[in-house]
């Protein structure tokens, strides 16, 4: 079973930078594009920033333009999501997705859950002010 597994969490000062891993474990299988969507205590989940494996082109929400940084490395078939300059309001769970090819995947669906098709269990971003 293909499986997506993030890593980087934790708890962070405001204004630190950590990074967060998506990887990937069990069965191989193609990635076109990866997402980031966090969910915040009592609110709903929202897209963060999203990037297509061929060719890198990211997408990002403005909240978070100029202070994430999405990427990949196509040896490790791992995305990342570099984060600066966080404040208290980011904290949430954040979640890794993969469009494998089963869902359809046009240029405007980078921010909608539906266009994924595998998701990971969440790593914890606390930030604390």
């Amino acid at each position: 079973q293909a499986q997506l597994v993030e890593s980087g969490g934790g708890l962070v000062q405001a204004g630190g930078s950590p990074r967060l891993s998506c990887a990937t474990s069990g069965r191989t299988f193609s990635s076109y594009a990866r997402g980031w969507f966090r969910q915040a205590p009592g609110k709903e989940r929202e897209f963060v920033a999203a990037i297509r494996w061929s060719g890198g082109i990211t997408y990002y929400a403005e909240s978070v333009r100029g202070r994430f940084t999405i990427s990949r490395d196509n040896a490790k078939n791992t995305a990342y999501l570099q984060m600066n300059s966080l404040k208290p309001e980011d904290t949430a769970v954040y979640y890794c997705a993969v469009n494998a090819g089963l869902s359809a995947y046009n240029s405007g669906d980078y921010y909608r859950e539906r266009a994924y098709d595998y998701w990971g269990q969440g790593t914890q971003v606390t930030v604390s002010s």
